[in-house]
């Protein structure tokens, strides 16, 4: 079995107006629960081999959050997910080598939301629990699922995914002080 890790970076800031989107950073409240979804993971163990992170500003902030990372963890940001439709993600997954059990995207919404409710299919959705039915309503800042996927990556077709969880930061308690 492989896990697959969807992670939406965290809340951005408008504070400035005149940035692109791309360089839009994390706000203090995005900080917040990007490090309090990191401790979360952390305790329940999630960790990947590979990390596909979109190039834009506020994902590699939430990766920052994720840090220190399992030695001989595979980073690579691509210009490829920013804002990519779901049919994109799932090219990039199928691309993953073999040897990878885990791999973590981080990325945008609306692309990886409609990526995990592909992922768990028509079948999966008319049997979700509270988790799947959760996700189906809505994939918030910061969220993260886990799929178990029993297919090698170059296979990973729609359905093809089990939701082992989904943790939304509005489920975390929050840490407290914020690195500057």
């Amino acid at each position: 079995m492989r896990q697959l890790l969807l992670l939406r970076h965290a809340k951005s800031s408008w504070d400035d107006p005149s940035l692109p989107d791309h360089a839009r950073p994390l706000n203090t409240r995005g900080r917040r629960a990007a490090l309090a979804m990191a401790q979360a993971m952390r305790e329940l163990g999630l960790s990947a081999d590979i990390v596909l992170v979109s190039s834009a500003r506020r994902t590699l902030q939430t990766l920052d959050a994720l840090r220190p990372l399992e030695a001989g963890t595979l980073v690579e940001p691509m210009d490829q997910l920013y804002l990519a439709p779901w049919q994109t993600l799932l090219s990039v997954v199928r691309g993953v080598p073999e040897t990878a059990r885990s791999l973590m995207l981080i990325g945008h919404n609306p692309g990886l939301h409609e990526f995990a409710l592909a992922l768990m299919g028509a079948a999966g959705l008319a049997t979700a629990g509270p988790d799947a039915r959760r996700l189906a309503e809505s994939y918030p800042t910061g969220a993260l699922a886990e799929f178990s996927i029993a297919s090698p990556w170059r296979l990973l077709e729609p359905g093809g995914g089990r939701l082992v969880r989904f943790l939304a930061p509005r489920d975390l308690p929050t840490t407290g002080e914020i690195p500057a």
